[in-house]
């Protein structure tokens, strides 16, 4: 098959190439999938997980990617729930070979399926950036009616799900960017925009749910305007800046069918819609991805049309 390889940590993206490799085998509980579409988190290359199994030992060249919709071809030995021929989507094994493959083999407690109505570019869209943001809300910050959220990197795929269902779920979304994200943050539902470049993040005032996806003096400015009793949810690793009142959780997504199920109803009867940034067939994704040029909105790549 074909598929995407990355050589070793210090090329970064600049060491993937497209080649042959075989195809996957599923193990026990395993399905194989026929990947139509893949999506792609860059910061992927810094990832531990990117280069070595559970055991610590060394994996690279591995194939990158970990969110995907596609068609079920194959079942392990022992799996259940899914079939045959059925469309899936979700988030593949952070240690195992990912997603910018044409096939790709994946625990089946990972997949949903992904109804007939939703495209395979939306679906593949959507995993981390929906299911970061639902349980950033709702399982660890509690996210209730009447609360203010500050909604951090507003206008990029994780901000716009984390603002679209913090409004839906009543809440009043405050987004942050730079000058140039304003409208697409407002569009995609905030109340209000703060500019990190040009405004004072103090002057915000107290929030009850702080969203933080940039860290460093970001962080430390959210947590100290977070409400008595508030939550600082962060998805950069360990917080370093906690409110003085408040709680502090990082987390790392999980690929939940449930939830994955209840984004997917959210995009068909609209009430969310997908932020997607950059869409390229599989034979360009190199060149695109290795691109310095600033992304906006969830790069997919299309792999079996």
């Amino acid at each position: 098959m074909k598929a995407i390889v990355a050589s070793d940590q210090a090329a970064g993206l600049a060491g993937m190439t497209l080649t042959d490799r075989p195809e996957p085998t599923p193990a026990i509980n395993d399905v194989t999938v026929q990947v139509h579409a893949a999506g792609f988190v860059p910061t992927e290359m810094e990832w531990p997980s990117t280069w070595a199994d559970r055991a610590g030992r060394d994996r690279a060249p591995s194939i990158p990617g970990h969110e995907m919709a596609g068609v079920v071809t194959a079942l392990g030995y022992g799996t259940t729930g899914l079939t045959v021929g059925q469309r899936v989507f979700g988030i593949t094994d952070w240690h195992r070979d990912g997603t910018l493959a044409e096939y790709v083999a994946v625990e089946s407690r990972n997949l949903a399926p992904l109804p007939g109505d939703v495209d395979f570019t939306v679906g593949a869209s959507l995993p981390i950036s929906g299911l970061t943001a639902w349980q950033g809300l709702f399982d660890h910050g509690h996210l209730e009616a009447g609360q203010s959220v500050l909604a951090h990197g507003a206008a990029g795929a994780v901000g716009t799900m984390i603002t679209q269902l913090a409004r839906e779920f009543g809440a009043h979304v405050i987004g942050t960017g730079r000058a140039g994200d304003r409208q697409k943050a407002l569009e995609y539902g905030a109340h209000e925009f703060v500019d990190l470049g040009n405004d004072a993040l103090e002057d915000v005032g107290p929030v009850d749910l702080v969203f933080d996806v940039i860290g460093g003096d970001v962080q430390k400015q959210s947590a100290a305007i977070t409400r008595q009793g508030g939550v600082l949810v962060s998805i950069v690793g360990p917080v370093e800046s906690r409110p003085a009142d408040g709680r502090a959780v990082d987390f790392v997504v999980e690929s939940v069918p449930s939830q994955l199920r209840e984004i997917a109803q959210r995009v068909r009867d609209g009430r969310i819609r997908t932020n997607i940034g950059q869409v390229v067939p599989l034979t360009e994704a190199v060149t695109a991805l290795t691109s310095t040029e600033r992304r906006k909105g969830k790069p997919v790549i299309t792999i079996t049309t």
